[in-house]
């Protein structure tokens, strides 16, 4: 399939379909023989760069940790492939009974791999669990709408919110926050470790994890007893085998060695393998997308620095958005896979805007004119140096090209020496959030298709990238759209508060891309799960 940017344009569109939808309720190739849970003679093998960080839900909020969760937790609420809307996963039924209660009926009869009920128990514990850990990697930046939870009887929870009428709460249970876990077997104030979660069976997904090599191999059998959404895996089994150079998967996946690819492969090697007859290249909807992180605490002038002036820190800020290139970055390093992203929530999706390239550089291009005045009327002296830290293997090699054009867009200006630096992704996730890199690489798979997702986690508070941001009057407007059941008001607070970030440049956005995976010509069902639900589903893919 062709990759191009009305092909790449349409993808992104279809994102946000589905985003308004919701209602009141809502091996190697060639494998070995099947158990007959499935009904399938053959695994999967299935090839990625994406790193597990923790298997544990509260621990990780991450693409490679979250793709994992999907074939092996329960959630309340799912998606089936090919679409987005959330449906009753192990909920029987789920809705809201009052404006600020969100109630689910459980199926009867649920057990985990491992023989224990699955009940309200479980669900209760596992939300407060998340609240209470708090983990700076997890996700519980997702719940803060939780007021209360409590369980009347074992097969019914009832959630109370704090803001009433919220637009995303059937989302947000499918999400990375959304996993269940077993409450006889995960400790309620600390992490879990891989290990320990494996060797405990605490599973009711579509499969259970055989064995268990943390970021090398990792392999998966049909739970026979599942009861979700999803129905049985459509393959006997599947294995994930994760690669530190793209270049070897590329290489696996051509000699048959894989049957699928996904994330991150190089938009050269996509170009490459869109000529090659033994495979096919999958693209699904967008949402994916890349940018720079200002840390206001250590960042040039930041409030924890020697010459601390946030006058100044704020006018650096200004000078990199007036001089990053996107265009250049998205023709040059990715080949149209990404196009140029002009606001924090990408094109698609309810209340887009283009509100960065309404304030900076000039009809979309760099300026230096601009970047020199915003610096100089702060009375900056330059050359200003900035420590800007990427990661070579979570977002893919091309980073390292990304960021090398970042660095000379910046350098050529005059106005800044750029100290460019690299990390592996099982340091580089938790130095992001300490204070550690000033200025940053990182990049979004949303949790679900809904503009709040590019919202409500990022900014309040500093979100989940802890890097000191706080407005008053954004937080207010993110709060406001939440519960907006009014569709053309929320799309206006939406695309205020958009305005706002463009003025602060909290992040930067930098660039938007499509879903791209790449299997074989006899593997089925990779275009029904590249949906717009983001997770990527192991038990919808066959050969």
């Amino acid at each position: 399939m062709a990759i191009n940017k009305k092909a790449l344009q349409g993808a992104i569109a279809l994102a946000g379909v589905s985003a308004f939808a919701l209602t009141a309720c809502t091996g190697p190739s060639g494998g070995t023989p099947s158990n007959g849970a499935s009904g399938a003679a053959s695994t999967i093998a299935y090839g990625t760069t994406d790193k597990v960080t923790a298997l544990d839900p509260a621990g990780s909020y991450d693409n490679g940790s979250f793709m994992v969760m999907n074939q092996i937790f329960p959630f309340l609420l799912n998606s089936k492939p090919g679409g987005a809307d959330p449906v009753p996963d192990i909920a029987e039924s789920a809705s809201f009974t009052k404006p600020t209660e969100y109630t689910v009926k459980l199926k009867s009869d649920l057990k985990w791999a491992n023989g224990h009920t699955l009940d309200s128990k479980d669900v209760k514990f596992s939300f407060d669990r998340q609240v209470k850990i708090k983990d700076p990697n997890g996700p519980s930046s997702l719940l803060t709408n939780i007021a209360s939870i409590s369980t009347p009887d074992a097969q019914t929870v009832v959630f109370t919110l704090k803001l009433a009428n919220d637009q995303t709460f059937a989302q947000i249970l499918s999400s990375p926050a959304g996993p269940i876990v077993d409450d006889e077997v995960f400790p309620a104030d600390k992490l879990l470790s891989d290990d320990g979660i494996v060797k405990a069976k605490a599973f009711h997904g579509q499969y259970t994890i055989e064995s268990y090599n943390k970021n090398t191999l990792i392999s998966l059998k049909p739970y026979a007893d599942y009861k979700g959404v999803l129905d049985k895996a459509a393959n006997g089994g599947a294995t994930i085998k994760y690669y530190t150079d793209q270049s070897n998967m590329k290489l696996d996946i051509q000699q048959g060695n894989l049957d699928v690819a996904n994330r991150s492969l190089s938009a050269t090697d996509i170009e490459d393998l869109k000529k090659d007859s033994k495979v096919k290249v999958h693209v699904g909807p967008g949402g994916e997308m890349r940018y720079i992180v200002f840390n206001y605490n250590v960042m040039p002038f930041g409030a924890k620095t020697a010459d601390a002036d946030p006058a100044k820190a704020h006018a650096v800020r200004q000078a990199v958005a007036n001089l990053v290139d996107r265009q250049a970055i998205a023709d040059q390093v990715y080949k149209g896979t990404y196009l140029p992203l002009w606001s924090n929530v990408p094109s698609g999706f309810l209340g887009a805007n283009e509100s960065f390239k309404d304030l900076y550089g000039q009809d979309g291009k760099p300026s230096e004119d601009k970047a020199k005045k915003v610096l100089a009327d702060a009375g900056v002296t330059t050359p200003v140096t900035i420590k800007l830290q990427y990661n070579p293997d979570h977002y893919g090699k091309s980073s390292g090209d990304e960021y090398a054009m970042v660095k000379d867009q910046l350098e050529k200006s005059g106005l800044f020496k750029v100290d460019l630096q690299s990390t592996e992704w099982v340091t580089y996730n938790s130095a992001s959030k300490a204070d550690t890199y000033p200025v940053h690489q990182l990049g979004w798979f949303p949790d679900f298709s809904d503009p709040d997702n590019y919202l409500t986690p990022f900014f309040p508070k500093g979100g989940f990238m802890n890097n000191h941001y706080s407005n008053a009057e954004v937080d207010k407007l993110i709060s406001k759209q939440l519960t907006e059941s009014d569709k053309a008001t929320r799309e206006k607070d939406i695309q205020d508060v958009q305005k706002l970030l463009a003025e602060d440049i909290s992040t930067l956005p930098l660039l938007q891309g499509a879903q791209v995976a790449v299997a074989g010509t006899s593997v089925k069902g990779v275009e029904s799960t590249l949906d717009a639900s983001f997770k990527f589903r192991l038990g919808s893919v066959s050969k």
